[in-house]
Order: C-alpha cells, then sequence, then structure tokens
C-alpha cells in the first residue's frame, strides 16, 4: 500500500485571496511549502491535492482556467523535485447544485484517491486551512492537519502527526 499527503489547496499550496481565484494572473504558488513536501515526497508519500472549486459552478471561473492554475502549481513542484500525482476538485457549489459527496467536508475526493492509488489512510496526513479539510480527511480515516491559511507548513510537526 501507498501512503500520501492530501492537500487542501488554497491557503495551503496558493496564495488565499477573497473567495475565489478567478484568473490565471492572480494564482500564486506559494513556494516555501515546497521544500517540507519535497522531503516528504522524497520519503514515497505521494502528494496528492483535494480542493473544492464551487467557483467553476458559479460560472466565476472555467473548468480549463483550473486545469491552467493546476498546471502551474504542478511545474513549480516538478522544478524542485516533488511530482504532485493529481488534483482532485469538486465543481459543485450547495447555491447552485444537487448534493454531491465530493465537496468538503465530505470525504468523497479522499476516497476516490485512496481506491484509485492503493493508499493506506493509517499512514497518511491531510493538511488544509478550514476545520472542512479536517472533517473530510477524518470521514476518510486520514489525520488532519489544521493551519492557518498561508501558514508555512513544517516537516517536523507533519512527522509527528504521522508518527501518532
Amino acid at each position: 500500500m501507498n501512503k500520501a499527503v492530501f492537500l487542501d489547496r488554497d491557503g495551503v499550496l496558493n496564495h488565499e485571496m477573497n473567495d475565489y481565484i478567478c484568473r490565471v494572473e492572480d494564482f500564486e504558488v506559494l513556494e516555501y511549502q515546497i521544500p517540507p513536501l519535497k522531503k516528504l515526497y522524497d520519503e514515497g508519500y505521494m502528494l496528492i491535492v483535494i480542493t473544492n472549486q464551487g467557483g467553476i459552478a458559479l460560472n466565476r471561473y472555467t473548468e480549463d482556467t483550473l486545469a491552467t492554475m493546476h498546471q502551474m502549481l504542478f511545474d513549480k513542484f516538478a522544478a524542485q523535485g516533488a511530482v504532485i500525482t493529481k488534483a482532485y476538485h469538486c465543481a459543485h457549489h450547495p447555491t447552485v447544485s444537487e448534493e454531491c459527496d465530493c465537496r468538503k467536508p465530505k470525504s468523497g475526493m479522499l476516497l476516490e484517491a485512496i481506491a484509485t492509488y492503493d493508499i493506506d489512510p493509517a499512514l497518511s496526513v491531510m493538511i488544509g486551512d478550514k476545520p472542512r479539510d479536517v472533517e473530510a480527511a477524518n470521514g476518510a480515516g486520514v489525520k488532519g492537519i489544521l493551519i492557518e491559511p498561508d501558514e508555512q507548513l513544517s516537516y517536523e510537526h507533519i512527522k509527528e502527526v504521522l508518527a501518532s
């Protein structure tokens, strides 16, 4: 079985800005997050993004715009030797979409990744900047770490949580 670090996107991997980042030119990768995540990647952890993107349902941006942002994120990580395996996103929004199983705090995106990549939830962690990220993690049997938006990740803290 594999192990993974699941990562919320906005406020964890890129700068949090208002409700939604709608334009590619506003997408700013938090490059200081890459070194601690690269250490985990080098230890065999898969890096998987789990993100709510309800702005798509609200017609604030498109799937193509989101794909461009994610490619920018993947490229920044790859340039420093860390590979993001996949970015899962929920394009639904409760005000305009029917209820889904993927939108955090539900665990659908995590459960799909766990099944797809044969991940052991007990060896994995989810890092997010909102309580719903931790709730989604716990619903999938994954430990959750709550940080402040744009807070620099601590490799030591992540390892401590993984060992607990």
